[in-house]
């Protein structure tokens, strides 16, 4: 037996636009009680660098839709049904991906062209706030436990002896990827090591191994080493920031939050989530601290997109 979605209940709609040529697939959720005809406030939510966003965004999804906003996540190139080469992340790539839902977003007469926000979580609010650096039409930013300057936060992640035997591989990989056009593909927790609590995330939430059994290419780590939003962060004034953090990311330090700050300008808000660590703001996680994180957003987002 079928039911119907009520005005209560989010609606869901699978979206398809292109990005430099390529098919990406996404999800538009209708702002729950909706007018027909009417116009409203649009979130687009970016997923992180385990492109697992099946497993963590539809709490978000769910919370901001009943706040009253559109939302609209999807598939970076390669990731997901999305096409392009799979899981590789090129970081400004990704930012093309969002200027370009940015345009799609315009052309939907349920969404106000002046009323569209950002939210990305972890690697996806690195590539959001470079985004909204360089798209005026993103009216607010939110990042929640993201890089201000990529390179560093991978160099955070690995001790020195650990570095040294990474970067012996990484010179291998340079070479096979310029005499074969392939890149060597790891396990995800080797390309980004992380603390404990993440690393036991990585099996028993993301499952990235079951989903992409095949690894993530190498590649990724030169691509995302000099990408730095903290450079560019201060062009999105006038326009608000709002950066989210917890205080014990093994994955994120915390340091790099406070660099968002230091670097961005007014109007700016920092947030951080005492004795939480990375995954807990994702609620297959940590109902509490997803509750927390998700309530800082809907303040921020009812500030500034009504």
């Amino acid at each position: 037996m079928s039911t119907q979605a009520t005005s209560a209940e989010p609606q869901h709609e699978v979206v398809q636009f292109y990005s430099d040529g390529l098919r990406l697939c996404g999800q538009f959720t209708r702002a729950v009680g909706a007018a027909p005809g009417t116009q409203s406030p649009t979130i687009v939510c970016l997923h992180g660098y385990t492109g697992r966003k099946e497993i963590y965004m539809p709490g978000y999804v769910r919370e901001l839709s009943a706040a009253g906003f559109n939302t609209l996540d999807f598939h970076h190139r390669g990731f997901g049904e999305s096409e392009g080469v799979r899981l590789r992340n090129k970081p400004w790539d990704q930012v093309e991906d969002v200027m370009s839902a940015m345009i799609y977003l315009r052309q939907r007469p349920d969404v106000d062209p002046d009323r569209i926000g950002l939210y990305g979580t972890s690697f996806g609010g690195s590539v959001g706030m470079m985004a909204a650096a360089h798209d005026e039409g993103i009216r607010c930013a939110v990042s929640v436990g993201s890089s201000a300057h990529c390179g560093r936060s991978s160099h955070d992640k690995r001790t020195y002896s650990d570095r040294l035997d990474w970067e012996d591989m990484m010179k291998i990989d340079r070479v096979e990827r310029v005499m074969t056009g392939q890149s060597r593909r790891v396990p995800y927790e080797v390309l980004v090591p992380s603390g404990r609590a993440e690393a036991d995330s990585i099996v028993t939430m993301y499952k990235v191994a079951e989903r992409y059994p095949d690894g993530y290419p190498m590649e990724n780590y030169d691509h995302a080493y000099t990408f730095a939003p903290e450079e560019h962060v201060a062009r999105i004034s006038p326009r608000p920031v709002l950066f989210i953090h917890t205080e014990r990311d093994t994955i994120v330090a915390v340091h790099e939050a406070k660099s968002f700050y230091a670097h961005a300008q007014e109007p700016k808000k920092l947030t951080i989530i005492p004795g939480a660590n990375h995954v807990d703001v994702y609620e297959p996680r940590n109902p509490a601290v997803f509750n927390v994180v998700v309530g800082h957003m809907k303040e921020f987002f009812n500030a500034h997109l009504r």
